[in-house]
């Protein structure tokens, strides 16, 4: 594994973690407590274990699926957004929206949505950024 790859894995878990955390543990709180859908002693190393995981799996798939080409980051960054983005929503927003009791389905869809779009928002170009090619690459 290189240098661009483990950067790609910090561009996803540094700021996917504190966005999570201050996201569904602060920011929206009484949101998610009103759901009563969440465990009153939320398991942050496996949040945590959990977007580890993620990150290790975009990075590795990044350069295979996209250009990192230098004059095609953003395309590429804005692709990968979409993309992996909708797929998550798909796994994370959907079926717990399906499966789980909570007080307000749509609520926890408008909540989960803005989280995904905020999260792939932000890791997207980084990740983008760190595969970029240099002059020097």
């Amino acid at each position: 594994m290189n240098r661009r790859f483990w950067l790609a894995v910090a561009t996803y878990v540094l700021p996917t973690f504190p966005l999570g955390f201050f996201w569904h543990l602060s920011t929206f709180a009484e949101n998610y407590r009103q759901l009563a859908i969440y465990r009153e002693d939320v398991v942050v190393p496996m949040g945590l274990g959990s977007m580890v995981i993620q990150g290790l799996i975009f990075a590795w798939i990044y350069p295979r699926l996209f250009s990192t080409a230098k004059g095609q980051w953003l395309s590429s960054a804005l692709r990968f957004g979409l993309i992996f983005g909708t797929l998550a929503w798909s796994f994370l927003v959907l079926p717990v929206a399906a499966k789980y009791n909570m007080t307000s389905v749509s609520s926890f869809m408008i909540l989960e949505t803005g989280f995904t779009i905020l999260q792939f928002a932000v890791v997207s170009p980084l990740i983008a950024l760190a595969y970029r090619e240099t002059a020097q690459s």
